[in-house]
């Protein structure tokens, strides 16, 4: 399209600007269990109808939208059409999948979406629109407090992760390292992942004590109690125990630039020499033009907590520097993410 075709298009801005109702189909859809359902095989509309409790009036606009944005899959025309998942919400959205992530988009349907109606709000204040603009506390204290509902915020993240840890287990390399600690290592998943890759490599999930009863059994169920150890703690106000390579997975971001700076100091003392300090996040690109997710994911920040933003690469290396690292370097993983390493 030429420019000046381009300019008397707006289904641009009209995309963007009502987005909400693709993604709140979508979100709707993992609520009901929609794509769970379909895993055991293609249905009708009626079927689905029936199976999830669904008016009439709006089953086939609901079930055609999904169509058309290409999350299900349709044999056939009218009633008579059977719906299916596509590969991608097979392998993503059935609770049934070892790779679901509807984890995250279950809470950003109970709480992000309705959050998110008060973005301005939020960018003429500077401050949070979550629980803690109505005293609920912070959004982790009420996770913490529920070992079922914190399990279930550990088994999102997890689904989030998973292709990133994967990927970062492909593409560096910590066969010369011994030990590893993860800081924030919520239910162990990273730490069975790289203890799996590397056999000689015993590592260290330090997180929360509420945490430490479903990451032990997690670890357990996955045959690494011998090689991961689990240790309770305060990152903030506890001492880390020393490791050759130390990790934070969506920890920095939570935190205002002050904080930042002080975990990464943290970090850098508790190394060993040579060591490797690693934050696994959607690092937003130098120039602030392409990493679209991160910088709506800053955002979020905005939303969810008092100080915390995404950063740059450079960001980090300033930080990193500033604490004692030699060198910094940041390496893709899956989609928006990438691992930020600094080299003691």
């Amino acid at each position: 399209m030429n420019k000046s075709a381009a300019s008397n298009d707006p289904s641009h801005i009209l995309q963007i600007g009502m987005g909400f109702l693709a993604s709140k189909t979508l979100l709707s859809a993992v609520e009901l269990e929609l794509f769970t359902h379909l895993g055991a095989g293609a249905m009708s509309g009626a079927e689905i109808g029936a199976r999830l409790g669904l008016h009439s009036r709006s089953l086939f606009d609901f079930l055609d939208a999904l169509v058309s944005l290409g999350i299900l899959e349709r044999a056939g025309d009218g009633p008579a059409g059977r719906y299916s998942n596509t590969p991608q919400s097979a392998t993503f959205l059935d609770k049934k999948s070892p790779t679901y992530v509807g984890g995250i988009l279950e809470m950003a349907n109970a709480r992000l979406y309705r959050f998110w109606g008060d973005l301005t709000t939020a960018l003429k204040s500077g401050q949070p629109q979550s629980e803690i603009k109505t005293g609920g506390g912070s959004p982790f204290e009420a996770l913490y407090a529920d070992e079922k509902r914190l399990e279930q915020f550990l088994n999102a993240m997890q689904g989030v992760q998973s292709g990133n840890f994967r990927a970062l287990a492909a593409k560096v390399d910590l066969s010369p390292y011994g030990t590893l600690l993860d800081i924030g290592g919520a239910n162990g998943f990273l730490s069975t992942v790289l203890a799996r890759k590397y056999p000689r490599l015993n590592c260290i999930s330090f997180d929360l004590p509420q945490v430490a009863p479903i990451a032990r059994r997690r670890i357990a169920e996955a045959g690494f109690s011998e090689r991961i150890k689990i240790v309770s703690g305060n990152f903030f106000t506890d001492v880390l125990p020393r490791a050759d390579v130390i990790m934070m997975g969506n920890i920095l971001h939570d935190w205002d630039e002050e904080q930042k700076q002080a975990l990464i100091a943290k970090a850098c003392a508790a190394l060993n020499p040579d060591g490797l300090f690693i934050a696994i996040e959607n690092v937003i690109d130098d120039a602030r033009r392409t990493n679209t997710f991160g910088l709506l994911m800053s955002l979020n920040m905005l939303i969810e907590l008092p100080g915390g933003f995404d950063y740059t690469g450079a960001q980090f290396n300033t930080w990193c520097k500033a604490a004692g690292f030699k060198r910094t370097e940041i390496i893709p993983l899956a989609g928006p993410s990438s691992a930020a390493i600094a080299y003691k």
